[in-house]
């Protein structure tokens, strides 16, 4: 064999291994990357691990001038072209080393792709006829190959504060929440656990909860494509992971490996860590058929728009006069094709502003209460004015009934003497009605509100 061919010829992973200090070419699908970096000089780097049939596996180091330099891979299946790499040993793990001065790479579409010609080159790509056959060879091999997404993975209901996690998730949406600052969106049917507030109630006149974690809402055109059940997981993109938002591709499913989950505002937010890798999942993937399929039993179930830690019933706190009406999300609620609306919801009573309830009327004496209410899929503030305030609470009991009354709501606890125990609260999942107004005919949508209505107390004070 002449030795140009030999210089072009593509060396199975396996072979590569055994190949310590020697420039090879490649050619495998990706089966995880991570996040592109700066390093300390003035390279930007990434890691991708590759696959073919001989090896599940080898990964590549790159290094390239800039962060658009680097692969940039796009879907599950991608399949990259290396030249001139050199096989290394880096801590005990044999590894291949890009060059940026020699080594080039191509990037392609997977197996559902009949394109040859390449979505991503680097600098130093140059193709060639007989690559076609290679690339052919490898996507045949894929048709009946499934990426192993591993067994270790945790649905978003089991997340747990400050533990390392790997989850499988559908990006929803990648938001730039201000220049330069973004946040991505994930969920994967199920609701994250209920965390306990650790504000007290006289927090909210000075700082109130957010109704979420970025600074500015959604679109309601984003929001609207959003699924009415489970919970979403935001996470912040720091200037450290830049290039991250430009990478992801939204309404797929991913899997994260090695990201923390931690609360703030009593709303859990996910974090990006230095040894984070990200594997693009099919729709075909066993681990994604799981989670759909969780989500469509719970969305053909009777109860499946109740949060799941309100089973089998929320609490008997609150009664409504639609009892037989089926409960929607907060989600439903926002995402309402109309700006008018009633609906039954089962939440969570997180802060009343006023939070004294001796200021629960006004000069008035007219009921005028501002509620903070959540459940998985949600926050929004909804209203009690007049006479549904005056049916929330049966008219107008005393200050301590009142105070009571809101204690159970909020998950205060008190003491056998009735004192207050300081403590993080959990509110309790109650039932209530829900309506949509708006205050100003040109802007409907732009002016519109919540209150609670046809909604009350029920024997607190027992």
């Amino acid at each position: 064999m002449g030795k140009r061919d030999d210089d072009y010829r593509f060396l199975k992973i396996k072979d590569a291994l055994e190949a310590i200090n020697q420039k090879v070419n490649l050619l495998g699908v990706v089966v995880e990357f991570s996040i592109p970096k700066k390093t300390r000089g003035t390279d930007c780097f990434c890691r991708l691990k590759i696959a073919d049939d001989s090896c599940l596996g080898i990964s590549v180091n790159i290094f390239a001038e800039s962060m658009k330099k680097l692969p940039q891979v796009q879907s599950d299946g991608d399949i990259i072209q290396f030249c001139h790499v050199m096989i290394k040993v880096h801590h005990g793990e044999t590894c291949a080393l890009f060059n940026k001065k020699i080594s080039s790479f191509a990037l392609f579409g997977g197996k559902s792709s009949r394109n040859f010609i390449p979505f991503q080159v680097s600098p130093k790509y140059h193709s060639r006829d007989d690559d076609k056959k290679f690339i052919t060879d490898i996507r045949t091999w894929l048709l009946n190959f499934q990426l192993d997404a591993g067994t270790s993975n945790s649905l978003l209901s089991e997340i747990k504060e400050g533990h390392s996690s790997d989850l499988v998730c559908k990006i929803l949406h990648v938001f730039e929440v201000s220049k330069d600052k973004w946040m991505l969106f994930l969920w994967d049917g199920t609701d994250m656990p209920t965390l306990s507030i650790q504000t007290k109630p006289e927090d909210e006149m000075e700082n109130p909860l957010p109704l979420r974690l970025e600074s500015v809402p959604l679109p309601r055109d984003i929001l609207c494509t959003f699924p009415a059940i489970g919970s979403i997981l935001r996470m912040p993109v720091d200037q450290e992971n830049e290039m991250l938002p430009h990478l992801i591709s939204c309404d797929k499913w991913i899997k994260f490996s090695n990201i923390i989950c931690k609360e703030q505002s009593g709303l859990w937010h996910g974090m990006l860590l230095p040894s984070t890798k990200l594997q693009y999942l099919s729709n075909e993937d066993k681990i994604v058929i799981h989670r759909k399929w969780l989500c469509d039993d719970r969305t053909s179930s009777k109860g499946g728009n109740m949060p799941l830690s309100s089973f089998p019933w929320p609490s008997r706190l609150t009664v409504t006069d639609h009892e037989d009406v089926p409960f929607v999300s907060l989600m439903d609620v926002l995402t309402y094709a109309k700006p008018t609306a009633q609906f039954n919801c089962v939440v969570r009573v997180l802060a009343t502003y006023p939070w004294r309830v001796e200021d629960f009327r006004n000069l008035k004496g007219v009921y005028e209460i501002r509620l903070t209410l959540e459940d998985p899929t949600a926050r929004i503030h909804a209203y009690l004015y007049a006479e549904d305030g005056e049916k929330f609470f049966d008219g107008y009991p005393p200050i301590d009934v009142l105070k009571r009354n809101q204690n159970k709501l909020l998950g205060i606890t008190e003491s056998d003497d009735g004192k207050v125990v300081e403590a993080p609260r959990n509110p309790p999942w109650v039932k209530c009605c829900i309506k949509s107004y708006y205050f100003d005919k040109r802007h409907r949508r732009g002016s519109r509100r919540f209150k609670i209505f046809d909604t009350r107390v029920s024997a607190l004070t027992d």
